[in-house]
Order: C-alpha cells, then structure tokens, then sequence
C-alpha cells in the first residue's frame, strides 16, 4: 500500500518538494549539526526522491539512500546520479552490523506507528558511537489520506509523541543526545520532532 502510493506520487513529489529544507532554517540547522558530528558511511533510510541523500552530500558526507519505492528511486537516480541509491525495506536492511556511520530518518516512519518503527534494526547497521537522526510529526494521531500530490493514495499518517520515542530508541541501545521541537508551518497540521541519538557503545550498554 505504501510502496503503490509512492510509486504513483513519485514525479509529482519530486516536482513539489524539491529542497532539503523547504526554506526551513531549524530543520537545516539539526541537520549540519549531525553532519558536524558524522562520519560516513551515512544512510538516508527511506530516501525518497534523494533530497536529503543530496543535502547529506553537500554537506560533506558520504551519503547512499535507501527506499522502498521504485518510483521515488527513479527520481532520486535521475535528480542525484552522482549518488547511489538502492531499493530496500528500512525494517530490514541489507546492510552489514555496525557498518554506518551515521543514519538519517527523515520522516520515512511517518506511515508506522511508534511500536513498529525500527530501532533494533537501526542499531544493528550503526557503528559503535554512530548517530542517527529522526524526523518526524509530534502528537498521537493517525489519519488516513486519500490524495495527495495530485493523486489518489492510499496511506496512514501517524504522528508519535517525542518522549516515547525517545524511551523506544533509549531501550534499542541509543542515548539522546538532542531535540528539537518547533511549532507547525503553514502547511503543516501540527508540531515538528527532531531527535539526535547515538549508539551506546558496548562497554556503556547499560547507561541510561
């Protein structure tokens, strides 16, 4: 279902949403401040059209990106060709144990609800010390929507609450290390969520 809305939205979307940052100085800000802390190799999961993966690049980082979708994989290939892109499933990535430096999640999780979003798997790829960085809708709501970019689609939306998701990353074996909460744009329906974790490292496993 996710993966069909996509591949049908793709060119629209590309079209619509073209910048990293859609002029959106808080959102860009988190973003340089993970690249500053980052060493590669970092994955952009659930890459989409590849616009972050192309802003990761721009700010230094070897970046790759990784999506479901086909569709937006095309886009994202025709739009960055200097970048690699690869088609996977972000709950099930093939790619090696602690084999990344960093990782962004950027709004990909947006069509799961807060129990199924990944973490055990995003902590399996991070190296030791790596950090990752999720954005994502602040509430605890879902809606369902029938059209966007143009089409017809067939997707849930689920807003997560910033400290349960912190405590979900917490017990996959991250510690928070920032966020960043900013009240809603004009075309948005509610508050933003940005949080930077890292990846304990064994001897630290326990920490809290």
């Amino acid at each position: 279902m996710t993966r069909a809305s996509y591949d049908i939205v793709a060119a629209s979307y590309a079209q619509l949403i073209p910048d990293a940052h859609d002029g959106r100085p808080l959102d860009a800000a988190i973003m340089r401040a993970f690249a500053d802390l980052t060493g590669g190799p970092v994955a952009d999961l659930g890459c989409g059209t590849g616009r972050i993966t192309g802003h990761l690049h721009e700010l230094g980082l070897d970046a790759f990106g990784i999506d479901l979708s086909d569709g937006m994989l095309d886009q994202a290939r025709t739009l960055y060709p200097h970048l690699k892109f690869t088609q996977g499933d972000i709950t099930e990535l093939d790619l090696a144990d602690d084999s990344l430096g960093g990782a962004v999640v950027w709004y990909s999780t947006v069509h799961m609800p807060a129990q199924e979003m990944p973490w055990q798997e995003f902590h399996r790829v991070l190296k030791p010390g790596g950090y990752l960085l999720h954005a994502f809708k602040m509430g605890d709501q879902k809606g369902h929507l029938t059209h966007a970019y143009g089409h017809d689609v067939d997707l849930y939306v689920y807003w997560h609450d910033i400290d349960e998701t912190v405590t979900n990353a917490t017990e996959a074996g991250f510690n928070e290390v920032a966020r960043l909460v900013r009240q809603k744009g004009v075309d948005e329906r509610g508050p933003q969520a940005f949080l930077l974790v890292q990846k304990r490292n064994p001897a630290t496993r326990e920490a809290s």
